[in-house]
């Protein structure tokens, strides 16, 4: 099937180059959409009613400023009676950090076979890949293909979300995070909080008239450590038992006193709480909770909401897009878990299978000096291809 690997990363270039970091993806929205109409296929740019979403029970929280929210439903059409399909890929980026990147972090610049800059790996490239996979697979598919390029995935899984309170008949979606090129059938969830340490302000010179929150912080840190253990102690599911750490605690953001001859009288402290599989937000909340029971804390969960998510890993569409995977590869492909968040959840919360397959490189998610390879994102258009074709049949 003709994926032409030039034309990949001329056009993951040409997305890389517009920033889009969560909050702003409007841009990189409109050029994804000339893209696609150049290839033949049917963009449509949605705006959704942000106020609305915000008020729904399920609203999967937010961490980024944001005033609007579009998305970009691409279809490639197929027989009416068909079984649909969903292509989900995020176009939102986190920032590029403080750090020097050797060729900027919207260069876009192709050098030695790889696509470099922010979001290229992950996960902009992907998605132009799988808009070229819509385009080569054309007339071979049993049902009509819908790519949604979506915004906040980082924050959250706004974007998403609301392009599935719109419509949400699919039989199936593939979503191409970069794994590796395995099939991750489960996904940890993350709960990101908040929490308030409070002591008794007095000059460091009589510090024992007062009592300090950061040494009151220290006991706090040790509980959650101790969580951190309890719950990776004894893992159920068995992809996710194959994993270094499946679920994560971490503390990432710390602050507190204001003046080095004062005993600091007030500790805040924001992290991330990884969800089990299975488990429920509100299940890991509480558990969150009766760890930090009888510390001087006051907890508070804020922004994201990420929930778990799995396929079991024989089911029809995994067994599908493994094999197209082993196709590619000229190998078995292995089925995985993995310890973050991901849109996957929302597919999965809905009945609708979702497994998630893509390049190698999650190491380089965030990180400075982001780059895809142009070989593996033409290996992924092809994967992508086969599941498009092979889907219904």
């Amino acid at each position: 099937m003709a994926i032409d690997a030039d034309t990949l990363a001329r056009d993951t270039a040409a997305l890389v180059a517009i920033p889009s970091v969560t909050g702003s993806e409007l841009a990189v929205l409109e050029r994804l959409g000339d893209l696609a109409a150049g290839l033949g296929l049917d963009p449509e740019l949605r705006e959704y009613d942000l106020a609305a979403l915000r008020a729904h029970p399920d609203h999967p929280g937010e961490e980024a400023a944001r005033h609007e929210l579009f998305g970009l439903a691409i279809k490639l059409p197929g027989p009416p009676d068909g079984p649909r399909l969903a292509l989900d890929g995020h176009v939102d980026v986190v920032a590029p950090g403080t750090e020097e990147w050797r060729l900027g972090p919207w260069s876009g610049a192709v050098e030695a076979g790889y696509v470099h800059g922010r979001g290229s790996l992950d996960m902009k490239g992907a998605v132009v890949a799988a808009l070229h996979a819509m385009a080569a697979a054309r007339g071979r598919n049993r049902g009509e293909v819908v790519l949604h390029a979506v915004a906040s995935e980082e924050d959250g899984g706004l974007g998403t979300f609301a392009a599935l309170e719109r419509d949400e008949r699919f039989g199936a979606c593939l979503i191409p995070e970069p794994t590796g090129f395995e099939v991750v059938c489960a996904q940890a969830g993350a709960l990101t909080f908040a929490g308030e340490v409070r002591g008794r302000g007095a000059h460091a010179a009589m510090r024992l008239e007062g009592e300090s929150a950061i040494d009151a912080y220290v006991g706090v840190h040790a509980a959650l450590a101790e969580h951190e253990r309890s719950v990776n102690a004894e893992v159920q599911h068995p992809l996710m038992r194959e994993l270094e750490l499946p679920y994560p605690l971490s503390v990432g953001r710390i602050e507190g006193g204001e003046w080095s001859s004062s005993v600091p009288d007030r500790v805040g402290f924001e992290g991330r709480l990884g969800v089990r599989v299975g488990e429920t937000l509100e299940e890991a909340a509480d558990g969150l909770r009766a760890a930090l029971a009888g510390h001087p804390v006051q907890l508070r969960f804020t922004g994201a909401r990420f929930a778990s998510g799995q396929t079991p890993p024989d089911h029809p569409f995994a067994v599908l897009v493994r094999d197209a995977a082993a196709a590619e590869a000229g190998r078995e492909v292995a089925v995985a878990g993995v310890s973050y968040g991901a849109d996957m959840r929302l597919f999965c919360e809905r009945g609708i299978p979702c497994v998630m397959c893509g390049t190698p490189g999650m190491e380089l998610a965030h990180a400075v000096d982001e780059r895809v390879a142009v070989s593996d994102l033409a290996r992924l258009g092809r994967t992508i291809a086969r599941v498009i074709e092979g889907f219904g049949a």
